[in-house]
């Protein structure tokens, strides 16, 4: 359960003076960087955040996990990532301090670490600039000093699952209603990168993804992709229409060459380096619909991801859920698919008789709040 392994410490709140002694108030330099206050001194940094839970700001993200949203200035790089700001160099030799502010002042949460950072160099700027910055806290938060910390936003409405409805009669709906519910659409122009592609001798299926993927580029994957221009792409024996990929290039998905026109609804096939392909359960209709769902629950924004779990486990974690009646995804894992309310679950198999992983994305947090009270061991719960 979600907090309950957490060393419960007393709660430390503190007034602003106490906090930058910390750091040495003799000597500090102060920037605010994604809504957060940041304070570097002869000592350490301190970064203290807001309580509010707003994804595009700075702040607590879950019982592990801190945030700092940037574009943030170089001398914060440097604390952080230090002078060469390469991920090598992320182990900082003086402390992160990480605090939220609240009514009654600043709640110590403790030394955080640096586990992921993301840099980029913007146009006009002579350097890279830290742009996100996700710190470990250890140990994790309880749950009620999570709440105190992270207060929940608004309600939101989530998607609805009016699309399961056709899953088994009209697929092309079925991938359009969860398509168009699931990722908002770009504001501006399409993706020109996907203008055109259809009209290449391609299933319609294909096709159908392509026009959603002009406004809503997040369709064609994270983790996995659809290939853009999938005339050019063939497999090492010429005879294989390449049409997905797997991140690393260690297997893809293929259709057959067709002189004439194109089958409606395809065989697709599985290959992973030089071994012989295999066919996936379900022909290309009901493949897109699946892809479609394991990339929404890859990338998502919000992820609850569970260590090994037994199958009685996973009765309990998908007991109130929609199983989404395909056959499994993915040959050789027996992948299933689970629904709610702006939730996507899949359930794979282990090594192991009764052994599974579970990987849930989610539009808001709230979608995985029902998920939080069960005896489930969490890698990672955004909830």
């Amino acid at each position: 359960m979600v907090g309950e392994n957490s060393v419960i410490a007393p709660v430390v709140v503190m007034d602003e003076a106490e906090a930058l002694a910390l750091v040495g108030a003799s000597a500090t330099e102060r920037f605010t960087v994604g809504g957060a206050t940041v304070v570097i001194g002869p000592a350490g940094i301190l970064i203290i955040t807001d309580a509010a839970d707003t994804p595009d700001k700075s702040g607590v993200w879950n019982a592990q996990e801190v945030r700092l949203l940037g574009p943030a200035p170089a001398p914060v790089m440097e604390r952080l990532l230090g002078q060469t700001g390469t991920w090598s160099s992320r182990d900082t030799p003086l402390p992160i301090h990480l605090m939220v502010r609240v009514v009654e002042g600043l709640v110590y949460l403790g030394a955080g670490r640096v586990v992921q950072a993301e840099t980029m160099r913007r146009p006009g700027c002579a350097a890279d600039e830290l742009i996100r910055c996700t710190m470990r806290l250890d140990p994790t938060l309880s749950k009620s000093l999570l709440e105190r910390v992270r207060q929940p936003g608004p309600p939101v409405g989530l998607p609805g699952l009016e699309w399961l409805r056709h899953v088994n009669g009209d697929r092309a709906t079925a991938l359009e209603q969860f398509v168009t519910g699931w990722y908002p659409a770009t504001a501006g122009t399409s993706d020109p990168a996907c203008e055109g592609v259809p009209s290449a001798a391609l299933p319609e299926g294909l096709k159908q993804l392509y026009r959603l993927a002009e406004h809503r580029p997040g369709v064609l994957g994270v983790q996995n992709y659809i290939v853009k221009d999938p005339g050019r792409a063939t497999d090492s024996y010429g005879d294989m229409r390449v049409f997905g990929v797997e991140n690393q290039g260690c297997f893809f998905w293929s259709l057959l060459w067709s002189l004439g026109e194109p089958e409606d609804d395809p065989t697709v096939w599985y290959r992973e380096d030089d071994e012989p392909p295999i066919a996936e359960l379900e022909p290309l209709s009901g493949f897109l619909i699946q892809f479609s769902l394991f990339e929404a629950s890859m990338g998502a924004d919000y992820k609850a991801l569970s260590r090994e779990i037994s199958g009685e486990q996973v009765q309990q974690l998908t007991e109130g859920l929609r199983v989404v009646p395909l056959r499994p995804f993915w040959a050789g894992t027996s992948t299933r698919f689970y629904v709610g309310p702006g939730l996507v679950m899949h359930v794979s198999n282990g090594w192991e008789d009764n052994q599974f992983t579970a990987w849930a994305g989610a539009t808001h947090r709230s979608a995985l709040a029902p998920l939080s009270h069960m005896d489930i061991d969490w890698l990672r719960y955004d909830g």
